[in-house]
């Protein structure tokens, strides 16, 4: 039995053999999860690593959590003017947290191995169990573990105390602080699977039949030598088993033994894009008949190569990468990576038309990996922003020598089995590239990588792209290019054989910078700068670079394709028309600019887009002309107002996808209508009148009770015959009734600094955005929101 305590007493039974179907939320994947009743405090806690402490007056919450999200005490608000973080962070506040964990073990566990894993914590964490350290892990992206096996006290309380320091300039973007990923109970006998000790790879495929190899470490922690017997098992989809093999040896003790097992599986299903497919591999390890440990490892059968004649090729197919940059943040929620935010991200990205995505600057959470998987989407695990040079005062460059090879090792052996992942990416604009001494540190790191993983590409992130960089980019497979499109022609001609990709591009030239990846063979793809907007770098997409203080109140980015809330802005629907048939979107450029404009923003800073809105509310402006503007991918288009044709133009490569119309403004129906041989599509806007009633949707009406799951709920501002009032910014109040609660709110307004957990938010552009998360207890959720003189409107959530 294993006990643990917070608020309440839980007991867990731990079979090792067969995981009973109850526990099936509580013990995934041959671990525990150990988020529930962890104490917090904010700020310095003396002597709060020793068991003595008295931590009574602690909040109690349940991980994953992020204090920076949090309103700062006395306010309303995480932001501040004042913040170390500035503009890199917008403005939010880092400092020290504390957390600490009660729990019991009984006396009939003891001989087992007890391992604590943590996906994340932003930065600096330190573990104690019982007052003695048990691990330290400075960087805030990678995952690590601490084994806690000899400091375990059974029988008594147990008590886990984790500190974690965000404090002065060590990041470029919004970071978050604290425990902000998942925390795992690992429980072992003696001999037992390696953390991240099983890779499975594809080696050969076909129609008919697919070789994978799967290389199992196992280790024997106990005092003696042991036969062990490995049983490795293919499972497919529907729960058939495909193949299975076994071998045996003799591990001595305290050492470890890596089999190499090689296995056929006839009529595979491929992964790919369209059709996700994935197996499972079931790792089993025996000591004679006994079973002592148990893991299952999802992967997918695919095949994948680079080269400049045929691009990437995706089970011999080739495949444009239509990617994006994403940050780790996930809006209103903070950092905090729960399950369902992160999978909501890679379902509205693949919706937008994206296939690929560049995690920016650091590895992803294992849940936004396994959603890439689920859902296909691939992925360019990045490991590093910085190496020996940095580029803040106290970032990663700090620890790089010491902590580089631990890093991708995590990154590497965590996540070598997602068929997501294509690319692994050693870093981002790594300062001085064309220093021979950092050209040897990139060498080494791909080299190690190598060393781990040989079936994927390398690259990085390169700016300033000339010949005395060449030295650098040899080191890679894939060369990275950071904004150097004017390179791939010229650069092709000197170097015939370098693949090239857009790790990043601005928004504002997709057009330029999608037709070169539809010209040349040799440019793979491009990854816009970036695919969802982020806090941190704020205004970067309005008011640019250079960045100052007086940028406050901006704290989000402002260039993502996809704002915080999950909403597509202008730039999202004209990829649309760069990548999809048959796509039409209306806007209109405002009279006066949406923001205040900015004087001294540097040439070179290109991450803004035009400033255009999805309606036809402009009273005061009647019979003066307004900008409109169409994308489509149809032939053509013809504008109407009011009925009355205002004449019809094509778009097509020649006009970049667009047409553009000066319109006389008179409020009523703004219409568009694209034509295709056999095809028409239909866009309108309307002019709204005055807010009468609110709105609620959700993005899923059924969720589950384990505690974590999410419901998101647009809640609009509408006028009394339906469409949205577009300058609406109504106070919406919610109020929330059943086993759930309110977690984030949001409007995505980059310069508002409302709270994002008050159950309250003011609308922008006549939206807001309120998420709930489940309890673990079943039943309906109702969720109300009511703003002065509108109608109210509720919402009904079944949680299971």
């Amino acid at each position: 039995m294993l006990r643990l305590s917070g608020n309440s007493l839980i007991t867990v039974l731990i079979v090792l053999c067969v995981v009973n179907a109850a526990l099936a939320q509580e013990y995934r994947k041959g671990r525990m999860l150990f988020d529930d009743h962890w104490r917090f405090h904010r700020g310095a806690a003396q002597d709060a690593e020793h068991s003595g402490f008295n931590d009574s007056s602690w909040r109690v919450l349940n991980l994953p959590h992020d204090w920076s999200i949090e309103d700062l005490p006395g306010t309303h608000s995480p932001f501040d003017l004042n913040a170390i973080s500035q503009v890199s962070g917008g403005f939010t506040v880092g400092g020290t947290g504390w957390y600490r964990k009660h729990f019991t073990v009984d006396s009939t566990q003891k001989g087992k191995r007890f391992v604590l894993a943590f996906d994340g914590v932003y930065m600096n964490a330190e573990v104690w169990l019982n007052g003695k350290s048990v691990s330290k892990h400075p960087y805030g992206y990678t995952s690590f573990q601490a084994d806690i096996t000899d400091r375990l006290k059974y029988g008594q309380d147990n008590i886990i105390s984790v500190k974690v320091r965000n404090e002065g300039e060590n990041s470029r973007w919004y970071s978050g602080s604290g425990i902000y990923r998942h925390v795992w109970l690992t429980i072992t006998e003696p001999v037992h699977l390696a953390q991240w000790g099983v890779a499975v790879s594809t080696t050969s495929l076909d129609t008919a039949a697919a070789r994978l190899q799967v290389m199992t470490k196992v280790t024997n922690e106990s005092t003696q030598a042991q036969q062990i017997h490995l049983s490795t098992h293919i499972i497919d989809k529907q729960g058939k088993e495909q193949v299975s093999m076994e071998s045996i040896k003799e591990i001595a003790p305290g050492a470890s033994f890596l089999f190499n097992q090689d296995l056929q599986v006839n009529h595979p299903v491929a992964w790919n894009l369209a059709t996700a497919y994935l197996y499972r591999v079931v790792s089993e390890v025996y000591i004679g008949t006994q079973l002592v440990d148990r893991q299952e490892t999802t992967t997918g059968i695919r095949l994948i190569s680079f080269d400049a004649v045929n691009g990437f090729r995706l089970n011999g197919e080739t495949v444009k990468l239509k990617g994006g940059c994403v940050h780790h943040d996930n809006g209103p929620l903070g950092a905090v990576a729960y399950d369902r935010a992160e999978e909501r991200k890679v379902e509205l990205l693949k919706a937008a038309g994206y296939n690929a995505v560049r995690c920016a600057h650091n590895p992803p959470s294992p849940a936004f990996l396994d959603a890439c998987d689920r859902l296909g989407m691939l992925v360019i695990d990045e490991a590093f922003d910085c190496w020996e040079g940095g580029k803040n005062q106290l970032d990663y460059h700090i620890w790089f020598k010491e902590w580089w090879q631990k890093d991708l090792e995590s990154m590497v052996l965590r996540d070598r089995n997602h068929p997501s992942v294509i690319m692994w990416s050693t870093g981002n604009e790594i300062p001085n590239r064309d220093k021979p001494e950092v050209v040897a540190v990139a060498k080494k790191l791909s080299d190690y990588i190598r060393s781990l993983d040989t079936t994927r590409a390398i690259t990085c992130g390169v700016n300033g792209i000339e010949e005395n960089k060449d030295p650098f980019i040899a080191t890679l497979d894939v060369a990275g290019y950071n904004y150097a499109l004017a390179q791939y022609e010229p650069d092709h001609k000197r170097l015939p054989n370098r693949v090239v990709f857009a790790t990043e591009s601005f928004p504002s030239q997709s057009f330029e910078y999608w037709m070169g990846v539809a010209d040349h063979p040799w440019v793979i793809g491009d990854f816009v700068w970036t695919a969802w907007d982020y806090i941190g770098e704020a205004s970067i997409g309005w008011l640019g670079y250079p960045q100052k203080q007086d940028f406050y109140p901006w704290n989000l980015a402002y260039c993502g394709d996809i704002d915080v809330c999950g909403w597509k802005r202008p730039q999202s629907y004209y990829r649309d028309a760069l990548w999809k048939p048959n796509q039409l979107s209306l806007f209109v450029k405002p009279p006066r600019p949406s923001f205040d404009t900015a004087t001294h923003k540097e040439d070179w800073s290109h991450w803004d887009y035009d400033d255009l809105v999805n309606h036809w509310n402009f009273a005061g402006q009647e019979n003066k002309p307004l900008q409109v503007v169409v994308y489509s991918s149809c032939d053509e288009v013809e504008l109407f107002l009011n009925n009355k044709s205002l004449g019809t133009k094509p778009t097509n490569r020649s006009t970049k996808f667009m047409a553009i119309f000066e319109v006389p403004y008179q409020a009523g129906e703004l219409k568009a209508i694209g034509r295709s041989p056999l095809l028409r599509s239909y866009r309108a806007l309307y002019t709204a009148s005055q807010p009468a009633e609110l709105r609620l949707t959700a993005d899923r009406t059924t969720i589950q009770a384990n505690g974590q799951d999410l419901s998101y709920i647009t809640v609009e501002v509408a006028d009394k015959n339906g469409p949205t009032v577009p300058n609406a910014e109504n106070l919406v109040h919610f109020s929330i009734k059943g086993p759930g609660s309110i977690i984030g709110v949001g409007n995505a307004n980059p310069r508002s600094v409302e709270s994002c957990q008050l159950p309250e938010r003011k609308a922008w552009h006549g939206k807001c955005l309120a998420i709930i998360k489940s309890d673990k207890k079943a039943g309906d959720i109702t969720i109300t929101a009511t703003a002065a003189g509108l109608s109210p409107a509720s919402l009904i959530i079944q949680s299971k």
